[in-house]
């Protein structure tokens, strides 16, 4: 499967214990998707178009309306890097 930078940079923060919490409009629309590392920093790589794109390959969900976490199908799809600090 073919993963973008930042979709690899969102995942792998996913696969570390990060989330991601949406803001949505009156709709149910999604307006806004941001993802926290597990550190509580805002991961800048996360846009709207790359949510959009781990949701709708099912690498990651969301479970009883909580954030967005990352799915084992994530999990299998993320390569390993080190961890930058």
């Amino acid at each position: 499967m073919n993963i973008s930078k930042n979709e690899q940079r969102v995942l792998h923060a996913l696969a570390q214990g990060g989330l991601i919490k949406v803001i949505k409009d009156d709709k149910n629309h999604v307006l806004e998707a941001d993802c926290i590392t597990r550190d509580g920093w805002f991961l800048t790589a996360c846009t709207l178009e790359v949510f959009k794109k781990l949701r709708k390959r099912r690498l990651i969900r969301s479970q009883g309306g909580g954030p967005y976490r990352i799915t084992r199908e994530g999990l299998l799809a993320v390569r390993a890097e080190l961890c930058q600090r």
